[in-house]
């Protein structure tokens, strides 16, 4: 029975411990489990069977749970949940803007440096020269950049 018990707790830790790795990646509830199983089993094997039997059991769970970990890595497993596409657009990339330039328009929010404004009755995705601008303020494009970058700067009112 005690040689059950502890071969169930180290499967039981290193299936969890994998799950997390594998699975579920930064929860940490099934790693902390699984880490807790395979101490408690290990723990039973050196109460009962003594220091070389004990130890032999640790070093076959590291072991055991260290090949399961490299196995599942190379399998292609987490190939299947890993993201492969990447978002390369822009907020202003579809938009043509070259006629924003000497605009007048009013933050939407604020700008610390970026932000929305809206030009036109049209939101879009502006940015100072480094100042911070309020919500409301009155601002005109003073630049376009080559990536469709909108610069603006407060108006100064009299």
């Amino acid at each position: 029975m005690d040689w059950i018990s502890i071969v169930l707790l180290l499967f039981g830790g290193i299936v969890l411990i994998v799950i997390e790795i594998m699975f579920i990646p930064g929860t940490t509830i099934f790693g902390i489990l699984g880490v807790a199983l395979m101490v408690f089993g290990v723990i039973i094997g050196f109460s009962k069977f003594g220091a070389q039997t004990g130890t032999f059991i640790l070093v076959g769970a590291i072991v055991v749970g260290a090949v399961a970990t490299v196995l599942g890595f190379r399998s292609g497993v987490w190939d299947r949940f890993a993201l492969k596409d990447t978002n390369t657009s822009k907020f202003n990339d579809e938009i043509n803007v070259e006629h924003l330039l000497g605009a007048e328009g009013t933050t939407l929010s604020a700008l610390r440096p970026y932000g929305k404004a809206e030009i036109y009755n049209l939101t879009y995705e502006v940015r100072t020269l480094g100042n911070y601008l309020t919500p409301g303020a009155k601002i005109k494009v003073t630049n376009i950049d080559k990536e469709h970058k909108i610069f603006v700067e407060q108006i100064k009112t009299q």
